[in-house]
């Protein structure tokens, strides 16, 4: 595998739990992220300077992670949920481009812009119809969405560019939180627990 790009994101404003009893906007957006990237390490490190990408969001920011009710079982907020798995998006980035380095493979993350994708549809009600209303009016097309996923496995300029968050094919600075070595090294413990998945 040259090039592996995760891209998830579900949306659930009422709270709902994955077949192993995990919040699913957690479980789909981030865990899947972590133990489908090591499921596949192994073959991906087989590949000379293979890519790996993570679909992040701009929502990430002004978002915490309250790793004392990740779940949210106490107060659920769908919106929250969202946000917050896209905050885990990009701590599991730089977390892994750093654990890859002396591999050679990079890792990096991206906000697409908002994409007309069917985020959101497997809700109901007025949920629904403002999700579909708002993204025909404002969203880009998946095509135009997945131009800064596709430049960032594709630029030979890249090859040696590893831990960054882009937005239209240009590095920017994500929100402080991301940048905290002892969150993400406590993101990913956590990750390693709920999924019985080391690498």
């Amino acid at each position: 595998i040259d090039v592996l790009i995760n891209n998830a994101g579900a949306a659930f404003f009422k709270r709902e739990e994955s077949v192993d009893g995990i919040e699913k906007t957690f479980a789909i957006n981030h865990l899947a992220y972590f133990l489908l990237t090591g499921l596949l390490l192994p073959v991906i490190l087989d590949s000379h300077k293979p890519r790996i990408v993570n679909v992040a969001s701009s929502v990430h920011k002004g978002m915490d992670l309250n790793f004392d009710d990740i779940e949210m079982r106490k107060t659920y907020d769908g919106y929250r949920a969202y946000r917050q798995s896209k905050l885990c998006n990009i701590l599991f980035t730089y977390f892994l481009s750093n654990k890859l380095k002396s591999k050679g493979a990079t890792v990096n993350c991206l906000h697409p812009g908002f994409v007309n994708t069917g985020l959101g549809h497997n809700n109901s009600g007025l949920v629904k119809f403002f999700f579909m209303l708002s993204q025909k009016l404002f969203g880009k097309s998946p095509q135009e969405g997945a131009e800064t996923s596709i430049y960032l496995a594709m630029k030979k300029d890249l090859e040696e560019v590893t831990g960054k968050y882009f937005h239209k094919h240009e590095p920017l600075t994500s929100s402080g939180q991301t940048y905290n070595q002892n969150t993400q090294k406590r993101l990913w413990n956590l990750s390693e627990k709920y999924t019985n998945f080391s690498y």
